[in-house]
């Protein structure tokens, strides 16, 4: 969430900034319209209060000396119905700017490379060669099913398209990465976290999610809805907090849920784009002055799980028009897909600068008063994303998958995945 004050002194700067992100600027001037409103609204009721305030006590002298007040009090009485008139404005006015305000998203780092869509992102770094097969390569939803290790039909039996059952050496392999990925992340000084995956609203608004992402979301019953990312209960940890000891370096793994999953006719198959996945999530809570930093950083690390399975990547940085709405800043890590022959998405390294921690009231003291921290996030990794990679990229022409060797010890030591005769 933007400052409010900002907005009204910098209409300038954050219309473009919207610009830039391929919206139009109609939310500032509705914003600016009902700002303006909202403190003429302001002003006339506290100079009403205070014309109340003499009036009463003239009221007050005048029955004191025994004498006629009753255009006083008549006066006094259009005083109070204007007061509530303007009140109820006021609360009006407010609530649509808060409206307003929380559909902003946030301006772009002066960093972040300006461009319309996934065309204009820059690649920063490639990572690795892809493999050369002798063969044609499978995709990985035919090796899960030739292997018996992914089950597509049952699930959609029991919860529909766009659901996988994992089994087998399948269910061990998505377990091995959770564990594999924790594991790494804990060593680079992360804290493991295990939150509930139910969320409040309060909390789904503290990170963006809400109102705009409304739709993307499975809503339950009681206010709560589940969580898409561990972002949200994650960084909310310390929602309406003053932290200490800045930095806080936390990692968790949750099972996500979003309603997008095949949108606009993509990855109908497979589990790249499923509505239930699991996630491992890295997030920092920083001091404004390190937080470009700690994000260079923060992408690192989740680059060492694809340098240690040795899966080609490479990393882009999100131009204006393909950026989130909190992030002001975002590396997008790709691993290669062999039967795709590009690379997709397998993490989003973020800084949010202090957007997040506006909408959740996160702060830190300092000797000039309270600060708002710094957020960060990012995928360490999508674990389901990371399973199609290393199905294609490590499958062995007879059908069978060679497991990375880091996973090895995860996998009870088993070097290869083959089907099981029952």
């Amino acid at each position: 969430m933007l400052e409010l004050k900002f907005v009204r002194n910098n209409p300038d700067i954050v219309g473009r900034a919207l610009i830039s992100r391929n919206m139009g600027t109609e939310l500032i001037d509705s914003l600016l319209e009902y700002d303006a409103a909202w403190r003429e609204c302001l002003i006339e009721g506290d100079d009403l209060k205070h014309k109340r305030n003499v009036v009463t006590r003239e009221i007050a002298q005048l029955k004191k000396e025994n004498k006629d007040a009753a255009s006083r009090i008549n006066e006094m009485q259009g005083i109070n119905s204007r007061i509530k008139e303007l009140d109820d404005k006021i609360r009006d006015y407010k609530s649509k700017i808060n409206e307003i305000m929380l559909s902003i998203p946030n301006i772009p780092s002066e960093t972040t490379p300006v461009g319309k869509d996934e065309n204009d992102n820059p690649v920063v770094r490639v990572v690795g060669e892809p493999r050369e097969f002798t063969f044609t390569p499978k995709p990985h939803w035919e090796i899960g099913e030739s292997l018996d290790i992914l089950d597509f039909e049952r699930a959609a039996k029991i919860s529909g398209q766009g659901f996988a059952v994992y089994k087998g050496m399948g269910a061990k392999l998505e377990r091995a990465l959770i564990n594999f990925m924790l594991d790494v992340h804990t060593r680079q000084g992360y804290l493991e976290v295990f939150p509930p995956v139910l969320i409040n609203e309060k909390a789904m608004t503290g990170t963006g999610q809400l109102p705009k992402f409304k739709d993307d979301m499975y809503g339950c019953t009681d206010g709560f809805y589940l969580a898409p990312t561990a972002e949200v209960p994650v960084t909310n940890l310390f929602m309406d907090e003053y932290m200490e000891n800045l930095p806080v370096f936390l990692t968790a793994y949750t099972a996500c849920f979003r309603r997008e999953a095949g949108k606009h006719g993509q990855d109908t198959r497979g589990i790249i784009r499923n509505h239930q996945f699991n996630k491992v999530e890295l997030v920092k809570f920083v001091m404004p002055e390190t937080s470009y930093e700690e994000l260079e950083k923060l992408t690192l690390d989740a680059e060492e799980i694809l340098k240690l399975l040795k899966l080609p990547y490479r990393v882009v940085s999100l131009c204006t028009g393909d950026l989130g709405f909190s992030a002001a800043k975002t590396y997008d890590l790709e691993v290669w897909v062999p039967t795709q022959e590009k690379y997709r998405e397998i993490s989003s390294c973020s800084n949010f600068d202090n957007f997040q921690a506006r909408r959740a009231n996160i702060r830190y003291r300092t000797p000039e008063g309270p600060q708002f921290v710094h957020t960060l996030n990012g995928s360490g990794l999508a674990v389901g994303r990371t399973v199609v990679a290393i199905l294609e990229n490590y499958q062995r022409e007879d059908g069978s998958v060679e497991i990375p060797e880091v996973l090895r010890p995860y996998m009870g030591g088993a070097e290869e995945i083959r089907k099981v005769c029952h």
